[in-house]
């Protein structure tokens, strides 16, 4: 009786993928932050709403996607552009898409034929605001292409490949990650009774891989709300009625090296299992703006994957995130689950090779793993995994990927909480509840540190139960903990006698008498943020050591020479010097490296400092006892609009730095009754 129904279901599927959408059925509710609340009878046509509507706020960001799928951002974005254009090609990613198109559900399909339609034809309707022409018409198979690219460089490959070619590969400007923060507490640790939830990113505020705030509903089961990427037809993470997650970038090993064993008498042959193999290789032919020719460089391919030629030698990629390309698709069964059992049987896709996931529901769960696509790598410990590789030999040549049940993770420890800040999955609770390190498959390369942010959520979360308040002065911490985790030690800083350097002595007590708070007001923070910098650049990939008096000296003697040739005086706080920017309005900004309210910045001019990623978007939830909907608070670090003359282009921005939150909700009645704006797309 069951095949007849699946099959209606698939020719409804496959008409509905490959018909005309009615944008009247699809309905655009903008609520007083301009946030879009997309309301639509299917999942497809919803898709095509959050197209329609993230396309009205940052239509240029999702141009340089749609030119990644191509591997066309040498068109849009010159000499860097094309060497994302030319990873892509190395990567094969395109023909991997071919190869394992039909491994994705035709519900999925329907839905990215849905987000892809309304990105066409929005630049149909809006012909003047493309401003790079070979983006469009876009197609599914693109898309998926720009998603796998994205997906590999969260894995490393943004990392790995320049230090393997001597840093000559760039990637999409924009594109880079600084952590983020996740907590869950249940029953067993609230007053309420209440579950908790904190999905915090730690994101660049501006780009690609900034978060859009949005909510998707249709009549299909699907009522979600959270953050995603530009490129996203659904929320990466947030909350649906009954449970929420969220992600922080995990360490471990993603990707795997190999140096191949080339014939000497033949350059394309390399040794395996004592014979000689042909490299594959074809030519990548690439587009670059302002070159009337197209370049051509060659590509090569080895059992292990893609390959590169350098002066070092010849080497192999092997890479579980190229391997599988339904990563959307495990997020979006994600984004439907209806309860814990549902949600793990979407993580038991193993399609989402990345990311540590935190779990939080209204029915008293909570959970967390330290999710990958991990392969089941030889355990013969002649093989470091964490470094070079022999590349000719199966015995390095790992084919098999492990189950969800073998990840690092945790169900309701009876502690009543979980967290995690980027540190060791061994470290996420209270200590009598850890999983003990010593369970972790060594191959697997898994972090087995605290970093500042996790020493100091330690320091934090109290023997007792805590209230909904409490939970948020967690998170907006900005307290360093009693004992620095970077590897370079500062603290011999604090030993100095100012005395002995009169020259010094105003910047030397200014930092000695700092309490380890990144807040505005504060010159000890502005000092750090300085030393930071340049203690970073000095002894970055050196071992872990304290400072010597004498870098010490140097330290204080470069923030001295920074702060006066800059501003003239050194008695400056953090917030004369770094600053939260947007267009031409610039804001004195708290903040520091690894604090629960991370800052990370560059340099803006005069001597300031532009924050441009660290904490961002910030989205807390509580799941009420009675079954009611989420009770949700949310802040984006600007607004919802790229365009400057929109009112929602900085209207968050104060309350970001205020450390305050809008109330947000799942409801269609109550969005609808409170909207601004409500509209069809056309």
């Amino acid at each position: 009786m069951r095949k007849p129904v699946t099959l209606f279901v698939f020719l409804f599927i496959s008409l509905l993928a490959t018909s005309q959408f009615d944008a009247s059925r699809i309905t655009i509710a903008r609520d007083s932050f301009g946030v879009p609340h997309i309301f639509a009878p299917t999942d497809p046509e919803v898709a095509y709403g959050i197209a329609w509507a993230h396309a009205e706020d940052d239509f240029e960001t999702l141009q340089t996607v749609a030119l990644s799928g191509k591997a066309l951002l040498g068109t849009g974005l010159g000499k860097k552009g094309a060497q994302a254009d030319y990873v892509i090609k190395l990567l094969r990613i395109r023909e991997t898409v071919e190869e394992k198109w039909s491994t994705l559900s035709p519900d999925f399909l329907a839905l990215i034929k849905g987000y892809v339609s309304g990105l066409n034809d929005f630049a149909k309707a809006h012909p003047s605001q493309v401003k790079y022409k070979k983006a469009f018409p876009y197609t599914e198979k693109e898309y998926m292409c720009g998603v796998m690219f994205s997906v590999t460089l969260f894995c490393g490959v943004e990392e790995l490949l320049p230090q393997i070619l001597g840093g000559k590969v760039a990637t999409i400007p924009g594109f880079q990650t600084e952590g983020s923060n996740s907590f869950a507490f249940n029953s067993k640790k609230t007053t309420t009774g209440e579950s908790f939830l904190a999905i915090n990113a730690h994101q660049p505020q501006e780009g690609p891989v900034a978060f859009y705030e949005a909510h998707l509903q249709s009549e299909q089961g699907w009522n979600c709300l959270g953050g995603l990427f530009p490129g996203a037809p659904l929320i990466l993470h947030g909350t649906n009625e009954n449970l929420g997650w969220a992600h922080t970038v995990n360490y471990q090993d993603k990707i795997d090296w190999y140096q191949l064993e080339m014939n000497p008498l033949n350059k394309n042959q390399y040794k395996f299992d004592g014979q000689w193999i042909d490299l594959e290789k074809s030519k990548a032919k690439l587009h670059v703006k302002g070159v009337p020719f197209t370049v051509s460089r060659m590509v090569y391919w080895s059992k292990y994957g893609p390959t590169v030629k350098t002066e070092k030698g010849v080497f192999s990629l092997r890479i579980p995130a190229l391997m599988d390309i339904r990563v959307m698709e495990e997020w979006y069964r994600m984004n439907k689950a209806k309860n814990f059992t549902e949600f793990y049987a979407a993580l038991s896709m193993t399609s989402l090779p990345m990311f540590n996931i935190m779990y939080a529901d209204r029915y008293d769960t909570i959970f967390y793993v330290s999710n990958g696509k991990m392969p089941r790598r030889n355990p013969d410990p002649k093989y470091n995994w964490k470094s070079t590789l022999p590349g000719n030999t199966s015995a390095t040549l790992w084919t098999e990927f492990k189950p969800i049940t073998e990840l690092p993770q945790y169900l309701n420890p009876p502690s009543g909480y979980l967290f995690n800040t980027n540190h060791s999955p061994f470290l996420a609770t209270d200590p009598a509840f850890n999983i003990p390190m010593a369970k972790a498959d060594k191959t697997d390369g898994y972090e087995t540190y605290h970093n500042n942010r996790s020493a100091r959520v330690m320091e934090l979360i109290p023997t007792g139960k805590i209230d909904y308040e409490a939970f948020k002065k967690i998170k907006f911490d900005q307290q360093f903990p009693k004992t620095f985790q970077f590897p370079y030690g500062v603290d011999t800083m604090f030993l100095l006698n100012a005395e002995d350097h009169p020259a010094l002595k105003e910047v030397i007590q200014n930092f000695q008498h700092w309490d380890r708070k990144a807040v505005a007001n504060s010159k000890g923070a502005a000092i750090f943020l300085l030393v930071y910098e340049q203690v970073g650049n000095k002894l970055r990939g050196t071992r872990a050591r304290l400072l010597t008096k004498q870098e010490c000296l140097e330290a204080y003697q470069y923030v001295y020479d920074d702060m006066m040739k800059n501003f003239g005086r050194t008695d400056l706080t953090l917030g004369d010097i770094q600053k939260l920017v947007r267009g031409d309005d610039a804001r004195p900004m708290w903040g520091l490296p690894d604090i629960l309210t991370a800052a990370y910045t560059s340099s803006y001019k005069n001597g300031m400092r532009k924050v441009i990623s660290g904490d961002a978007y910030i989205c807390l939830v509580r799941y009420p006892k009675d079954g009611s909907l989420p009770i949700i608070e949310s802040v984006n670090t600007f607004g919802a609009s790229m365009h400057p003359d929109s009112p929602h282009y900085k209207d968050q921005m104060q309350l970001f730095i205020d450390q305050k939150l809008k109330k947000m909700s799942l409801s269609k009645e109550e969005v609808m009754k409170h909207a601004e704006k409500v509209y069809h797309p056309g």
